[in-house]
């Protein structure tokens, strides 16, 4: 069985947590003495999701975790198979033939590529578990605003997994998406031979 996921997230400036900061401008009906508490229970409700994520993101890396967003270190050394070479090509020659610009091949998009697919076969399933790091991870370290990704389990050779992207609306959309930069890594699980695939894209 193959499988495809793909997914998309723009930069967030926590717009939303900014105005709970000024409750006037997000409740100007509430009289003063209740603006502490509004205050509070809003803060609680915008932060809590944050706190959450900085728990998770500072537990010490093991092999069942991904480098998360604080780890800022740009990753400069990427040793690209053949297969890896040609499914880049052949992005960029899709894009090239729908009259888009060429994607610039990044060393750390690659490097965090491979350890989402390290972590699939570690996990033994294809998710985009802690895509929200990854992209933010690619936000601090290159200055990327926008973020894609693309996923492939169990097919054959880059042919086969690029014809499979054009084929979903989702993943097609990345591969047309207004980006500027990519990588991709190609993995083989030790025990059942399989491929994990998994393409980033970003825009700054």
């Amino acid at each position: 069985m193959c499988l495809i996921g793909s997914f998309l997230v723009l930069k967030n400036k926590l717009q939303n947590v900014l105005t709970i900061l000024n409750p006037k401008l997000f409740a100007p009906h509430l009289p003063s003495k209740n603006l502490t508490t509004f205050m509070k229970t809003k803060l609680l409700k915008k932060l809590l999701p944050l706190i959450l994520v900085f728990a998770v993101s500072s537990c010490t890396k093991n092999a069942t975790e991904e480098i998360t967003t604080l780890d800022r270190t740009l990753l400069t050394n990427y040793d690209y198979s053949i297969e890896e070479t040609q499914l880049a090509q052949k992005i960029n020659d899709y894009r090239v033939s729908q009259g888009k610009d060429t994607l610039i091949m990044v060393n750390h998009i690659s490097c965090k590529s491979k350890e989402h697919n390290d972590y699939m076969i570690f996990k033994n399933k294809i998710s985009h578990d802690n895509f929200t790091e990854r992209a933010q991870n690619l936000m601090d370290v290159l200055g990327a605003y926008k973020v894609g990704e693309n996923l492939a389990y169990n097919f054959s050779c880059p042919t086969t997994v690029l014809n499979a992207w054009l084929n979903s609306p989702g993943h097609k959309a990345n591969l047309d998406g207004d980006y500027t930069h990519f990588g991709i890594s190609i993995s083989i699980c030790p025990s059942t031979g399989k491929k994990y695939y998994t393409n980033m894209f970003m825009k700054k």
